[in-house]
């Protein structure tokens, strides 16, 4: 049973401790307990996602989280039940039970679940603007290229990508193309493939896609250039393709206090007043997947910024989904986040 005590939570909990379980060991599990030991329910990374879609935090109980209608196998049936139809089921772990409800062992798919391509193979880095926010750190240097902890942004983004398995590249430059293009050149370095989307002018968040070829046929990861994140890849990827999504869009949540009272009215009627209010919002985390039929709505050297080629691709029909992430993330684009 120790294999699996890192994975148990207790119903108490706060759902920061279902995360760092989820993330603990290869299980991608969490298993919510009783004082007894009862299993109560399973949380997945998916689950996780979906909470804080529905405005939990990682600081809500993971009872908010927690899957109670969990699949599980009887210690007494064990030998009665045709496992390969378990696991065809989807599933990769599934909890064996004694007769008191307690987890004794954790069924695992293992060495039968064979190792898949990674469905995305090409990324698109968006490292074209001209970091006004930074200034002075930027008048000499692209953003992408400032360093953090001695390394260029855009390498550090670059080699989370090729640990994901991605190894084509697109890098859309405009402003001080030359320092990007000769540090990294045809990516041969770093064993990928590197080739550049020159802007002639700025196109904007989004415009650089519609330089790609027409005929690229594969799913495209983009990200933009000053984006730091411990974001799971090979999570949103599945995110992307279970959801049947022509846009996934990475979102994080926002906490925003104002420090007055807000006041809430109907005509000159004072409905309420609340004192110091905390919105809490999802903003978009720069890091999206595309499918190919998107890029197709950009025209070549047309200026779009991402939100305007999103709500384009709504008015077309096509499907967009959010992926709440709760990763480490930084938008390295003010002063005091470099810093930092």
């Amino acid at each position: 049973m120790n294999n699996i005590i890192p994975i148990f939570v207790k119903e108490e909990s706060k759902a920061i401790e279902a995360i760092k379980a989820i993330n603990k060991t290869d299980a991608y599990l969490a298993l919510v307990i009783d004082k007894k030991e009862k299993l109560l329910g399973t949380i997945t990374d998916g689950d996780i996602r979906r909470g804080l879609l529905k405005g939990y935090t990682s600081e809500s109980n993971v009872r908010k989280f927690m899957n109670s209608d969990f699949k599980f196998i009887p210690e007494k049936d064990l030998n009665k039940i045709n496992i390969n139809e378990v696991f065809d089921a989807g599933l990769k772990q599934i909890p064996i039970l004694d007769k008191k409800g307690r987890v004794i062992k954790m069924l695992n798919k293992g060495d039968r679940i064979s190792v898949q391509k990674n469905p995305i193979n090409t990324a698109v880095i968006m490292a074209g603007g001209k970091g006004t926010r930074l200034r002075p750190h930027t008048n000499n240097c692209p953003k992408p290229m400032l360093k953090i902890n001695g390394k260029p942004m855009l390498e550090i983004i670059l080699i989370k990508c090729i640990n994901s398995g991605i190894s084509n590249f697109y890098i859309s430059v405009n402003y001080l193309k030359d320092q990007i293009i000769d540090y990294f050149k045809d990516g041969s370095k770093w064993g990928v493939k590197i080739s550049y989307l020159r802007e002639d002018n700025p196109l904007g968040t989004a415009g650089a896609l519609g330089l790609i070829p027409r005929e690229f046929k594969d799913h495209l990861l983009v990200l933009n250039g000053d984006i730091i994140t411990e974001l799971d890849l090979h999570s949103l990827v599945k995110f992307h393709n279970k959801y049947s999504s022509s846009i996934t869009v990475a979102a994080k949540n926002e906490v925003n206090s104002i420090p007055y009272g807000v006041i809430y009215t109907s005509g000159f009627d004072l409905v309420k007043i609340v004192e110091k209010p905390v919105q809490r919002i999802l903003v978009s985390a720069g890091v999206y997947i595309i499918d190919p039929e998107i890029i197709k709505l950009i025209d070549h050297n047309e200026f779009v910024d991402m939100p305007n080629l999103i709500n384009i691709a709504k008015k077309n029909n096509f499907k967009v989904v959010t992926f709440p992430i709760y990763e480490y993330w930084e938008d390295v684009g003010r002063p005091e986040i470099l810093k930092k």
